[in-house]
């Protein structure tokens, strides 16, 4: 389902009229655009005419997605990367920082059921013995949900999008996201085979640029990706999604991320990919890129390169692994961590508002049995990359892929630089 016109900002609450078609739509199962059609017609006033019942058409959509029509007109804007709801206050992420905007939702009561029939529509449970959600809507969109009085600021909702048009590492370039030489790097990189790790906070833009070296792998190999909520969209003719399930009330049909990596792992993979490496799955993730599935690829959350073994410390013990085997494995595993951080105000230069940009590289290393992560490439706010102390490293794991395009002498190496353009990434 598609969120197909902004005229929604003027829709009025569903009447008697409009309760008739979305009757009339629930009587069909699984709608599809005639049985839409149907609905509105049944829905409408005698005489009405065409645009009366695209409008119709519109709102219905709208309402059977669960969203409501007025949030659905900020979900139709392409921009648009998130929705917060927080009681009756609405604020967007249009990718250049949050901004307050005037939404009418109604009082605290109406918010509530507008959040619980969301949960619904994503085949979710919310209400007071369960009043935290996480889940999808039909039109790709995660929605998580928390009730009073687990919150304190009436019903939350948060609301992010899915990239209309996935974009691609010379998208990334031309928005000052990704160096130009580093995109090189990078795409090599890829041909390569390397296992990546692609690290950063919520909303830095991880998964764009995931999707972007997806776009990459030659298209005769088979990319299999896990997630919790399908999220990646690469560029590519050969990708199979898996999606985590969460179990039902009664607490049974669950399937976890690791059962998924698992059951990837049987499905002859050229390029296995974690969409978001959360929990004990660290394991059988690293296991999986150790044992012959090269050019493997997921993200993890860290402020930092230097900040990624902690990280994946922390979901080691959830596996139930000491340091020295995370270490260990983790060293053998992947070939770089590719930080992305998103920069604001001052730290995104005067002016430019929110930016998003892949900041470091780095490379794993043990010191006895400790892990740590050494910055081998440091891009700063002017786009000038640096070689790091743990450059020579990289060069030596990178196995020949970056011959003729990193070359010390010519360090530091700098990028064109396109003023007032905010980076995208979801």
């Amino acid at each position: 389902m598609t969120w197909r016109t902004p005229r929604l900002a003027q829709a009025a609450p569903t009447g008697s009229g409009q309760a008739e078609g979305l009757r009339a739509l629930a009587s069909t199962g699984r709608p599809g655009p005639r049985e839409h059609g149907r609905a509105a017609r049944s829905g409408a006033r005698p005489g009405a005419g065409h645009d009366e019942l695209v409008d119709d058409l519109d709102r219905l959509d709208a309402l059977a997605a669960g969203v409501g029509p007025r949030i659905a007109q900020l979900l139709a804007d392409p921009a648009v990367t998130d929705v917060l709801v927080n009681g009756v206050d609405t604020w967007v992420d249009r990718g250049d920082g949050l901004c307050r905007v005037s939404l009418e939702l109604g009082d605290e009561d109406e918010v509530r059921a507008l959040a619980v029939r969301m949960a619904a529509a994503c085949g979710r449970r919310l209400d007071d013995a369960a009043p935290v959600v996480d889940g999808t809507l039909p039109a790709g969109v995660r929605l998580h949900a928390v009730l009073p009085p687990v919150s304190a600021s009436g019903t939350l909702v948060s609301l992010r999008t899915s990239a209309r048009k996935p974009l691609g590492l010379e998208d990334l370039v031309e928005r000052d996201t990704v160096h130009p030489l580093l995109a090189r790097v990078l795409a090599a990189l890829v041909r390569g085979r390397a296992n990546l790790l692609v690290s950063g906070a919520t909303g830095a833009g991880k998964t764009t640029l995931l999707s972007a070296l997806l776009a990459l792998v030659p298209p005769d190999q088979r990319i299999i990706c896990i997630e919790e909520a399908s999220e990646l969209h690469p560029r590519h003719p050969h990708v199979v999604s898996l999606q985590e399930r969460r179990p039902n009330v009664q607490g049974a049909g669950g399937v976890c991320l690791s059962d998924l990596v698992r059951a990837a792992m049987r499905m002859r993979p050229d390029r296995l990919v974690l969409g978001e490496c959360r929990g004990a799955e660290v394991r059988d993730v690293l296991t999986a890129l150790n044992t012959g599935h090269e050019g493997g690829m997921a993200t993890v959350h860290a402020n930092t390169v230097e900040a990624v073994p902690a990280r994946l410390l922390a979901l080691g013990a959830l596996a139930g692994m000491d340091e020295g085997a995370l270490a260990a494995q983790a060293v053998a595993a992947l070939d770089a961590i590719v930080q992305i951080r998103r920069f604001s105000g001052d730290a995104a230069s005067s002016g430019e508002g929110t930016r998003r940009r892949v900041s470091q590289v780095g490379v794993l290393i043990r010191r006895g049995a400790h892990l740590e992560c050494v910055p081998a490439l440091q891009i700063d706010h002017d786009m000038v990359m640096r070689p790091g102390p743990g450059f020579e490293c990289f060069l030596a794991r990178s196995q020949g892929w970056l011959a003729g395009i990193l070359d010390p002498a010519d360090a530091p190496w700098e990028g064109k630089r396109r003023r007032g353009v905010a980076g995208e990434g979801r």
